[in-house]
């Protein structure tokens, strides 16, 4: 199993300590990317005036809009992987033909 990680970061001019089983360089990703999503709604007009509670809804909304685009261009590429894979198949079929049948031609 590997090592648990305590790593302190800020994150919206806060300091946390956040443990886990991922890298210290992960957890300060993560904590940079907060830190971008809070700024970017920050820069939002009338975003101050937004209760606390609300604040913290939209700030969800945002990560989760994030991950479900990010799950969806996965799911893309991984179609697009599996297609590009059977037309390379098919490809290499085709070269073993033309190869046997020029075998076949000069002998």
């Amino acid at each position: 199993m590997a090592q648990k990680t305590d790593a302190q970061v800020t994150i919206d001019g806060r300091t946390y300590t956040l443990s886990g089983y991922e890298s210290e360089a992960y957890l300060q990703e993560i904590a940079a990317y907060l830190n971008r999503k809070i700024a970017e709604l920050k820069a939002e007009k009338d975003y101050q005036k937004i209760p606390l509670d609300m604040r913290s809804v939209l700030l969800q909304l945002t990560i989760s809009d994030d991950c479900h685009k990010a799950r969806r261009e996965v799911e893309r590429l991984r179609v697009l992987c599996e297609e590009r894979a059977g037309e390379i198949a098919d490809l290499k079929h085709e070269i073993v033909a033309l190869q046997m049948k020029m075998e076949a031609q000069g002998e």
